[in-house]
């Protein structure tokens, strides 16, 4: 990575996608490039073409290089999208040929993808709340529940200390799939309301209001994050937990459940993301620029 570099990254959510520039030699994004691009109800090109358009803004002479955060599933050496569920639009599609089109950048190393949670704990090692830690967990609570596992800087997605890939979705939790139990529409079911009808910030605003089932919805929520947590912390044993994602927003309804129960089974200083934000696009840049060295 040289002085001065400059790298393009991408957030793609289930929602809009993110991006901006990142300087590599300060670990910064640069706030006057940052650009939230909503994605239409309707999918297919014109998905695309809000993905292409973020790019597209921040794509200067300087830019030569983007990283791509995606959530999986996604062939992320091959950039071809295989998420069917959230973004059922971009299945198939070769996102490095149609961002490298767009954009005239056709190098091999032109274009990197990693995944979402994966970038969101390496931009937080890298410049965040995992600073000078040497094994750090990252989970992002949303529309599902992204996980990472990181030792070194590197990112572990195997071993008998991890789940398969890292990927904690995949794991069942009190007989169920464990979104079910620990997401945004389980938080949603929790308090009694369908996402027509309200939403995590307006029952995060009636919590903070002082709204008893608002503030018990998230000590739930946390407290079962806790329960579900705990075998692959003490697996994996790191010093600190990461967590991002929508949900985290609301990190002072969120985190006295979560560390309370955390500490009794497993030392772990809990923290919420230094950036909610920009944590996955200064890890999308790492990780685009780390493929050059």
């Amino acid at each position: 990575m040289t002085s001065g570099q400059v790298v393009g990254a991408l957030d793609i959510g289930g929602t809009h996608v993110t991006a901006g520039r990142v300087a590599i030699d300060s670990a910064t994004v640069d706030a006057g490039t940052r650009v939230r691009v909503a994605f239409p109800p309707a999918g297919g090109r014109a998905l695309l073409a809000r993905i292409v358009e973020a790019a597209a803004a921040v794509a200067t002479p300087e830019v030569r290089h983007f990283g791509v955060a995606a959530p999986g599933p996604f062939d992320y050496a091959a950039g071809i999208c295989r998420i069917a569920h959230k973004l059922p639009g971009l299945y198939g599609v070769n996102l490095r040929r149609e961002l490298g089109t767009a954009l005239d950048l056709t190098g091999d190393d032109a274009i990197s993808f990693v995944n979402d949670a994966e970038a969101f704990l390496l931009g937080e090692w890298w410049a965040g709340a995992a600073r000078d830690h040497e094994r750090a967990v990252g989970i992002t609570l949303g529309t599902g529940l992204g996980s990472a596992f990181l030792e070194h800087g590197r990112i572990v997605r195997s071993g008998p200390r991890v789940p398969a890939g890292g990927e904690l979705y995949k794991l069942a939790f009190r007989g169920a799939p464990v979104e079910e139990v620990i997401s945004r529409g389980a938080l949603l079911a929790r308090y009694g309301a369908s996402s027509e009808e309200t939403d995590i910030e307006e029952i995060a605003a009636r919590g903070r209001a002082g709204e008893r089932r608002a503030r018990l919805a998230f000590a739930e929520l946390a407290a079962d994050l806790a329960e579900f947590l705990v075998p692959q912390l003490d697996a994996f044993a790191p010093t600190c937990l990461v967590v991002g994602g929508s949900i985290a927003r609301a990190w002072e309804l969120l985190e006295p459940a979560l560390a309370q129960r955390l500490t009794v089974f497993r030392p772990v200083v809990v923290m919420r993301a230094a950036s909610i934000d920009d944590a996955p696009l200064l890890g999308a840049a790492r990780h685009a620029a780390m493929q050059k060295v």
